[in-house]
């Protein structure tokens, strides 16, 4: 796919892990014509329901329901999510390659090991996209997002900020329903924590986050740096 200057790119270990966390913020923002990309370090070659095929096709249409622009996978090990140079160099050539304006890569507390190591990949490759040097004989230049935020998959964290998703909620839960061969529960499904409840609890903690900051529904982000306000300093609205 052509590259583009993205406004958002949003990484995750395996398709499904970005809708979990921000696929409200992805929505909210797609709407106000910001072009987001999605990234998915792995094929999830290792997921205990559905195939590489069928996550792939349900990748894509749940980017469609969010109106993400973009959507890659760059095939990195499921469960094999090691610091190696290897890795951080892919990943430093898809944010030279769409040079967005904010990252966002899972939070490092998660029961998941592989979302902690894509989050820690992820803030590799953020500096290191950077570093004119780095990689030089690419043909990309260097890049340096603004901003690297943290969302959440699995875990429950107090946030650092929080953003109201209330309006395009409903699409958040659609895009999760795409992935039938996760959260359905059929006659020859494994069991696990996916297909019990899981998009019921996911709506439950942004209901949650939403009562801590006064809206129906809201998003929770971690980040390592100290945000600037412009604006909504005193809670005005649009």
């Amino acid at each position: 796919m052509e590259a583009m200057k993205l406004d958002i790119l949003a990484f995750g270990a395996h398709a499904d892990d970005v809708e979990i966390g921000m696929g409200g913020t992805i929505a909210k923002f797609a709407a106000e014509g910001k072009l987001i990309g999605i990234c998915d370090l792995t094929k999830a070659e290792m997921s205990s329901n559905g195939t590489v095929e069928t996550r792939q096709q349900e990748a894509l249409k749940a980017a469609e329901i969010l109106g993400a622009e973009v959507r890659e996978t760059l095939d990195l090990p499921d469960r094999g999510l090691f610091l190696k140079e290897e890795y951080i160099r892919k990943i430093v050539k898809v944010i030279r390659q769409y040079r967005p304006s904010i990252v966002f890569a899972p939070y490092f507390d998660d029961r998941h090991p592989d979302h902690g190591s894509c989050a820690r990949l992820v803030e590799e490759a953020v500096f290191s996209a950077a570093v004119r040097k780095y990689d030089e004989d690419g043909s990309l230049k260097p890049h340096r997002p603004s901003a690297l935020h943290f969302y959440m998959i699995n875990g429950f964290h107090k946030p650092n900020f929080a953003i109201d998703v209330s309006e395009v909620m409903h699409k958040k839960i659609d895009a999760l329903n795409a992935y039938e061969s996760q959260f359905m529960k059929g006659v020859s499904t494994f069991d696990t924590p996916l297909v019990n409840g899981y998009i019921e609890s996911v709506e439950a903690r942004e209901r949650l986050f939403g009562k801590e900051v006064g809206v129906e529904f809201a998003e929770g982000f971690m980040s390592k740096k100290t945000m600037l306000i412009h604006k909504d300093l005193l809670g005005e609205r649009k």
